[in-house]
């Protein structure tokens, strides 16, 4: 995201002719405060104010042996309290660095309290100290912001390492600009007749005012770069600026001459294009990216010299706060976006002239479900949306357009859902699948046979999907129940449409599948495990021709394979078992009509 810009004093474009307010040394550093210089260029450096030193923070000796390559020293005096931060633009191809000196006395600078003296391999355009203007968060050419308290000196030195340069320009920024907009530094470090350096825009008028009590005569000069040179007519105690320069007034009075020189830099006002509106269909997590507007906003201006913010207020837009994300989280419906359109290199040049209509079309949310039944039996049931959005308009495969319709037969039925808004349409489409479900039946019951603990299966031929409960347990998605102890038990199995539900009373109980009673102690007598947990329990046995073979209680040991004393074939036999029910009515039990072994 890029930041706002928290002070809007500048100076003048990097890049333009220089009108140097230069000092090459410390002892001599420039003083500065709401407005900030303009400089054309490094050359070289005066002194060596570090004395030889082999660093100074982050600082090192370049190949020459000295720390400084082509100086500029400033020097400023805060005024406030709070947040301060400064970008120092600059060619992209050039190699600047800088330190910050918290100090009154060059001869006792101190460590830096920041530094910077990252190559510029990378190709940025600004260093400095808080946030890069153009939005890079990650820049290595920043450090933190400083707090300061009012009545701080500081000196900064700027020192360019590539030895060829176009110049740089300084801007101030933080928090305290917003406390403390007109006197966050304090002026009267300077000592000029005119003052400090003017950074302005180019549609405004600037005016030199050199009155001077006494005054004989006035003289007026510009230094375009070759040289002062006495300006035509120019003879009055105030001069109105026509363009950038460095420019000098020479006062006669009775008692001597005072000249004073100023530097005025002017910076190109952006012109934001005619915005188009824009429409874009929006769900909840759709993020707007802003920044493709940027360069419908620029035109045919350089990206390079000006960025693009936006607002969501005309008020916002012209104090150059409270920027929208360029990843913009829009709520749905329609919103004014105000651009803001600023100066790279003087945030006080701008254009807020523009907006445009931001509209978030909300893509219809279909909460219904895609999977309906028809319970078997019930006719017909209602597919769609029953609590629709008014704004939206249905059509469904079948022609019908309410939002939600009758259907009595399975198959697939789509419908699309529009939402319309400034001539621009968001649709949903989503296919209701509509099945026939069937009342369950229990097939079968299966029991492991003669465990301790047995397992359960519940055996269906329906086709619908279908939950199990075992007694007053949880219903399950599985059919089969794991430790299930002998006795009584209920099992219910239901459609988890809601299409009804079955219920059955099973008997588990354990029992072997063959018996061998041939002397040799093992499987000697067929017996049934659990027979004690049910009430009047009895078993039958039969033959395949269903001759009763047997009858036993819980109380038997069992059957030993003789019927009337007498032993009977190796074959299969038939038992069922009966019990009384908790109305006393003697009821068999269900999926135990079954078979086992005689083997001899």
């Amino acid at each position: 995201m890029v930041k706002p810009f928290l002070k809007i004093l500048f100076c003048c474009l990097v890049g333009q002719i220089g009108y140097a307010q230069v000092s090459p040394d410390c002892a001599t550093a420039i003083p500065i405060c709401n407005n900030t210089p303009v400089n054309g260029g490094t050359n070289d450096f005066g002194a060596d104010d570090f004395n030889g030193a082999a660093s100074s923070g982050c600082l090192e000796q370049t190949v020459s042996g000295t720390i400084e390559s082509n100086s500029a020293w400033y020097r400023f005096r805060t005024n406030a309290s709070g947040q301060l931060g400064f970008n120092i633009g600059h060619n992209s191809s050039e190699d600047w660095d800088f330190a910050l000196y918290q100090a009154s006395d060059c001869n006792a600078l101190g460590e830096p309290v920041r530094c910077n003296f990252f190559d510029n391999s990378d190709s940025k355009r600004f260093i400095g100290v808080g946030e890069d203007p153009t939005g890079d968060e990650e820049s290595v050419h920043y450090e933190d912001w400083l707090q300061v308290e009012a009545g701080q000196d500081y000196y900064l030195f700027i020192n360019n390492f590539s030895n060829v340069n176009s110049g740089f320009s300084i801007q101030f920024t933080g928090e305290i600009w917003l406390t403390n907009p007109y006197d966050a530094l304090d002026c009267s470090i300077i000592n000029n007749l005119l003052g400090p350096p003017i950074a302005a825009c180019a549609d405004e008028t600037v005016v030199l005012d050199a009155s001077t009590s006494g005054a004989v005569s006035y003289e007026w000069y510009r230094d375009a770069g070759g040289g002062f040179q006495l300006i035509s007519g120019a003879n009055a105690s105030t001069y109105t600026v026509p363009n950038s320069a460095q420019y000098r007034v020479v006062v006669t009075t009775g008692t001597g001459t005072i000249i004073s020189d100023v530097q005025v830099g002017f910076n190109a006002v952006p012109a934001t294009n005619t915005m188009s509106d824009v429409a874009f269909c929006h769900t909840p997590d759709t993020i707007f990216d802003l920044s493709i507007k940027d360069t419908e906003a620029l035109g045919s201006q350089d990206p390079n010299d000006f960025i693009v913010s936006y607002h969501s207020s005309q008020a916002d837009a012209d104090a150059g706060i409270n920027p929208l994300e360029k990843q913009y989280a829009k709520s749905p419906g329609q919103e004014t976006v105000y651009v803001r359109t600023t100066s790279l290199a003087n945030p006080d040049c701008y254009d807020t002239s523009e907006s445009f209509l931001l509209d978030a079309i909300e893509v219809p949310e279909l909460t219904f479900s895609e999977q309906m039944v028809i319970c078997e039996g019930a006719g017909a049931i209602v597919i769609g949306e029953t609590m629709p959005n008014p704004n939206f308009t249905y059509q469904w495969s079948t022609g019908e357009q309410s939002p939600s319709i009758m259907v009595s037969q399975e198959g697939e039925y789509t419908v699309t859902v529009t939402h319309t808004s400034s001539g621009s349409s968001c649709e949903t489409t989503k296919t209701i699948t509509v099945n026939i479900s069937e009342l369950p039946v229990i097939t079968d019951v299966e029991i492991d046979d003669f465990k301790p603990r047995n397992t359960v299966r519940i055996i269906t031929e329906s086709n619908t999907e279908l939950e199990y409960r075992l007694d007053d347990g949880d219903f399950q998605s599985s059919n089969t129940f794991e430790d299930v102890l002998p006795g009584r038990h209920e099992v219910t199995m239901r459609d988890i449409y809601g299409c009804g539900e079955v219920k059955e009373d099973i008997v588990v109980v354990g029992y072997l599948s063959s018996f061998s009673p041939n002397g040799d102690v093992l499987n000697e007598q067929w017996h049934v495990e659990g027979l004690s947990e049910l009430s009047s329990p009895i078993v039958t046995i039969y033959d395949r021709y269903g001759k009763l073979i047997k009858q036993m209680t819980e109380f038997d040991a069992g059957w030993d394979g003789n019927l009337n004393g007498q032993p009977l074939p190796s074959t299969d036999y038939w038992f069922k078992l009966s019990y009384l029910d908790d109305n006393g009515n003697r009821v068999n039990a269900k999926y135990l009509q079954s078979h086992f072994s005689l083997v001899r």
